[in-house]
């Protein structure tokens, strides 16, 4: 699966499109022999933590996101609700406008989409899961959604993991990443 995305990738990235350019990394046979099997779904972070239950974990670890909706918006709308029982009322809904059906529609799917035309932000008031930047708290906004209900302000205790920057700044360059230590 890795290696099928990484050839992809790195076959759409391209500019050159076929051109004939003598590109070494274009002239590198892809080897796709052996089993592959996905091991881990986590598109948008805390998700599979957080509405997987352990007994589903390896189906939905193994599940094709086209597939998982089907699998898992019921039993993600369930714990949603068990989560935050303000959910249960179908007029009830988050920051982003949608009831506990829409939302877990909406998060069933694990995969982390990117806008194209667009800012690329986890949720920033309008725009939602339209990618993530290195810095947007994902665990904050993933609370919000859950427990503070059509204006934000539901529940403010459980809608901040009070974590709001990096401890160290991330770099200007590839990886991005600060160092660990």
């Amino acid at each position: 699966m890795i290696a099928t995305i990484l050839s992809f990738t790195a076959y759409n990235c391209s500019n050159d499109d076929d051109s004939g350019n003598n590109d070494p990394m274009q002239q590198i046979p892809l080897d796709f022999s052996g089993t592959y099997i996905q091991e881990d779904q986590m598109g948008r972070p805390a998700i599979n933590t957080v509405f997987v239950d352990m007994a589903d974990k390896s189906m939905f670890n193994m599940t094709v996101p086209s597939d998982q909706n089907a699998a898992f918006q019921n039993k993600f709308q369930t714990k949603l609700e068990a989560l935050n029982p303000a959910h249960t009322d179908p007029m009830y809904t988050n920051a982003l406008g949608f009831n506990a059906e829409e939302f877990t529609t909406a998060l069933a799917t694990d995969v982390l989409t990117v806008s194209l035309t667009g800012t690329t932000t986890f949720f920033d008031g309008t725009n939602v899961l339209t990618g993530r930047a290195l810095g947007d708290d994902v665990i904050s906004t993933e609370l919000l959604l859950i427990f503070g209900g059509p204006a934000g302000t539901d529940n403010p205790g459980l809608t901040d993991d009070n974590v709001d920057a990096n401890d160290k700044p991330f770099l200007s360059t590839f990886p991005y990443l600060a160092s660990p230590w």
